[in-house]
């Protein structure tokens, strides 16, 4: 394993009723204090719930510029992020904008995007699933195109493809961290999924549900198939997180989860099924994993994994892919 011995633990923020600044403010400074390698959050306009006439929408990345200033060490991204949202090639400036503003700290989630009712409600295209990949694979292809483009370069960065087009861009976005802000790829897809990570992602994440030792297979033949080892992306996992002190505890913190899916593939319970889980991820190969966390006002939930789980994962051994 090229990216060293112990497991990154992230916390990742869907609010269950979403959240003004503040919030993401107040829960992103917890995460940090906490100990915690980074906080993303998810990149919706409407909850999991669509009837919810509570939720408060905020867009992602206007957020995370904000936090990339009010935070110091924690890493930032989205995970994941709608290509159907944004065009490629602003995408990539706001990308690197938030990159430069937090020195380095920015990390790229992008899937096809799946929440028609969202984008019904905001009046965004939402296309077929099939052109909805064919757009996310175009995006990461300008996306990395411009940002490798060397500076100077006369002829810039075009690209013609079936719904975007690039025309001789010679003042590409600049990054911080170089090559690039790492990408997450993730699904639960067989087929274009792992492809596409295998080409363009840093990170493989693997989604919820499914056989997860199938999906990490098949992702590093994928990795196989195009002459990249598959060792050298990170593979990640998602863990909808409610824990405590005792199982009673933990049930208390789940009963806002409100999606039965969500609370099928969620470890509720306490600190210790929660490590336990995490080394059991590791064993498959996971170097990373994101603890969902829904309630964005429980401030004590993320300052007692922080103290109870974090200091068993470090040392953790990830088995090589």
């Amino acid at each position: 394993m090229a990216h060293g011995d112990g497991i990154r633990v992230r916390v990742l923020i869907e609010p269950r009723h979403g959240g003004t600044y503040a919030d993401f403010l107040a829960m992103a400074l917890a995460v940090e204090d906490a100990g915690f390698d980074a906080f993303f959050r998810s990149d919706h306009l409407l909850g999991v719930v669509p009837d919810d006439l509570t939720y408060q929408p905020t867009d992602c990345w206007t957020t995370l510029g904000a936090l990339a200033r009010d935070t110091q060490r924690v890493r930032l991204g989205a995970l994941m992020g709608a290509a159907t949202f944004r065009y490629p090639g602003l995408l990539a400036t706001i990308v690197a904008s938030v990159d430069q503003m937090s020195g380095g700290r920015v990390e790229l989630g992008l899937g096809a995007a799946w929440y028609e009712r969202e984008h019904a409600a905001f009046g965004i295209p939402y296309p077929s699933l099939r052109e909805r990949f064919d757009r996310l694979e175009e995006q990461l292809a300008v996306i990395t195109g411009l940002w490798g483009t060397p500076p100077g370069d006369r002829d810039g960065f075009s690209f013609d493809g079936a719904h975007y087009r690039i025309e001789a861009n010679r003042n590409p976005p600049r990054p911080v961290q170089s090559p690039h802000p790492p990408i997450l790829i993730g699904g639960s897809g067989p087929k274009r999924t792992p492809a596409i990570a295998a080409r363009y992602a840093s990170e493989f994440n693997t989604a919820l549900g499914g056989d997860l030792r199938e999906r990490l297979d098949i992702f590093s033949r994928a990795c196989e198939a195009i002459g990249r080892d598959p060792a050298d992306p990170r593979r990640s996992s998602v863990v909808p997180t409610a824990v405590g002190g005792t199982q009673a505890e933990g049930e208390r913190r789940g009963s806002v989860i409100g999606s039965d899916f969500i609370r099928t593939n969620a470890l509720i319970g306490t600190t210790e099924m929660l490590t336990a889980r995490i080394a059991e991820l590791g064993g498959l190969g996971v170097d990373t994993v994101y603890l969902h966390i829904y309630d964005i006002h429980d401030l004590d939930h993320i300052a007692l994994i922080g103290a109870e789980v974090l200091p068993h994962v470090t040392a953790m051994k990830v088995a090589a892919p």
